[in-house]
């Protein structure tokens, strides 16, 4: 890999925090350790981020507050990494804009194979081709990884862009649940909808506040969701 990719490790465990650090390095990354919520948000403030793996309970800002003001920048992939299992809790994290969520205690290896998913996704995001897709009120710009709608940036999670620039790379295509599952997650699907109901909820919310008076993504009832037309 010829660029390098920064990942921020916010977890105020040392032990655990070097572990996910190390993991980081042997798959060929670069980690920058935060202990406190406080610290992290200089280095969000300080400097752009290719990843964050992020704890739930830390000192200083708790890792709520951090998620939120991930999902004020534009498009870094979350990984939640937290010791915290009820469903609730991560239905919440993923609407808040979490990419993943991993529960402690967790296997090294499914880490690193999540990490890597979560890069491989992100990197993949720019639309082959034309570098500008213009739909409705809405321009997604594939070389800046940003969307406006009437003029005005239209923050998304990564998984939330990910979705509409697949949806709009092909406005007539339905695209089935297992589609956009394994397009954008790069999983095999297994059934569970609950994941793409919570990101395109989320996504179809924000393009309503944003413009009110249209509908982007329609749902093919049986079939899938593809651009309104």
């Amino acid at each position: 890999m010829n660029q390098t990719i920064n990942v921020l490790v916010i977890e105020d465990d040392n032990d655990i925090n070097r572990l996910l650090c190390n993991v980081i390095k042997k798959n060929g990354y670069h980690p920058k350790p935060a202990y406190s919520g406080t610290e992290a948000a200089i280095y969000l403030e300080n400097q752009q981020w290719d990843l964050v793996l992020l704890d739930l309970m830390l000192p200083g800002l708790p890792g709520e507050e951090i998620l939120t003001k991930l999902n004020q920048e534009v498009h870094v992939p979350v990984i939640i990494i937290s010791a915290k299992q009820e469903t609730q809790t991560k239905v919440d994290t993923l609407r808040a804009g979490a990419d993943d969520y991993i529960t402690k205690p967790f296997d090294v290896d499914e880490v690193s194979a999540r990490i890597d998913s979560c890069l491989r996704r992100f990197q993949r995001m720019e639309v082959q081709g034309s570098n500008q897709f213009h739909h409705k009120n809405l321009v997604l710009d594939a070389e800046l990884k940003s969307v406006t709608v009437k003029g005005k940036e239209l923050k998304l999670t990564a998984r939330e862009y990910e979705i509409l620039s697949l949806l709009i790379s092909s406005p007539k295509k339905v695209y089935t649940k297992a589609n956009l599952f394994e397009s954008v997650w790069n999983e095999n699907f297994h059934g569970d909808d609950n994941t793409i109901n919570v990101h395109m909820s989320n996504l179809r919310s924000k393009l309503l506040t944003a413009d009110p008076e249209e509908e982007y993504i329609e749902t093919i009832w049986g079939m899938g969701y593809k651009l309104k037309t």
